[in-house]
């Protein structure tokens, strides 16, 4: 294998330039060159690239985003498409690809790796919502970022005595809610995997706010609704001054954390070992700190499961 290609697709997520830089300078290390390709599977199949040298990712590992941009691509979903991208990888002699993204970049280098061309994928998404991996790159940032939002609302919250909905990323996962609820001491939690009764949410709030508690923080996944339509409910339902703050786009921004700074490089770093030493069809991961990898194919059927323990205690602690 003498030249891979590398690209970064679906929604950006900080920690995507530093697994960039892994793979460009760990596949440099074995001799091999690399073409970063633009746009995601869109640039692909316009052939969209760029050689990348040691210099092309010199200080980006501080940087949120990605450095190759990113695109959604419903023409890559067709077989058309995806003949397409296949062809301008044997254009360019790319002898494999890794892929940086989530669930529907991942179906996309599986399609890739189903046409026999070597492909492998790193989970990167802020939403932790990727099979076969503990944690995904972008979460813990997106995760902090979170948090240092719930830190100055309740501020706010507490001077004025009310209930604050923030709504947070997580269509389909709730981790994000679940993380920095625990994180930043929320009263409640809404997430898809629970879908808890309203009515016990409402008791959990007058219950609090008869032995003194004058403000409370709810944080809602936006896979269960609208954080505006929540925030009217509850205060339809308690009469208490109920405010919504919706988080949205600043969740995927900033510089990326050491925690996802580390699992970029070891993540990227561990994708191009496998590649050259003839794996395809997977992706890397970490599970109890070990880096592990899984067929792509796999980690759509596999149940991600929901942390019951970490629910279980932040039910605990709201009272």
């Amino acid at each position: 294998m003498k030249k891979i290609g590398v690209l970064t697709s679906g929604g950006d997520s900080p920690g995507m330039n530093a697994a960039i830089r892994a793979v460009v300078r760990k596949a440099i290390n074995y001799n091999v060159e690399v073409v970063g390709i633009k746009n995601g599977f869109q640039g692909l199949m316009e052939g969209n690239m760029i050689p990348m040298e040691i210099g092309s990712v010199g200080g980006i590992i501080q940087r949120g985003g990605t450095i190759l941009l990113s695109a959604r691509s419903d023409e890559f979903r067709t077989k058309e498409g995806q003949q397409k991208g296949l062809d301008q990888l044997r254009k360019h002699h790319i002898d494999g690809l890794i892929v940086i993204g989530g669930d529907g970049s991942f179906r996309g280098a599986e399609a890739i790796a189903k046409l026999n061309f070597p492909c492998i994928g790193i989970p990167a998404t802020i939403d932790n919502d990727i099979n076969g991996t503990d944690f995904t790159i972008g979460f813990d940032t997106a995760l902090n970022t979170i948090i240092d939002a719930v830190d100055r609302i309740r501020d706010t919250a507490t001077s004025h005595e009310r209930t604050y909905v923030v709504e947070v990323m997580g269509k389909d996962a709730g981790d994000l809610a679940l993380w920095s609820g625990l994180a930043g001491g929320a009263e409640s939690i809404i997430v898809p995997e629970k879908q808890e009764d309203f009515s016990e949410i409402v008791t959990r709030l007058k219950r609090s706010y008869d032995r003194g508690k004058k403000y409370s923080i709810i944080m809602l996944a936006e896979g269960v609704g609208s954080g505006s339509d929540y925030a009217k409910r509850i205060e339809e339902a308690t009469s208490l001054e109920t405010r919504v703050t919706i988080l949205g786009h600043t969740q995927r921004g900033g510089s990326p954390t050491a925690l996802d700074r580390i699992l970029a490089g070891r993540l990227g770093a561990k994708a191009v070992s496998l590649l050259l030493s003839g794996v395809t069809g997977v992706m890397v991961g970490m599970e109890n700190n070990q880096i592990v990898h899984y067929p792509i194919e796999q980690t759509f059927a596999m149940n991600r499961p929901f942390n019951e323990e970490m629910y279980k205690v932040l039910k605990q602690l709201s009272i």
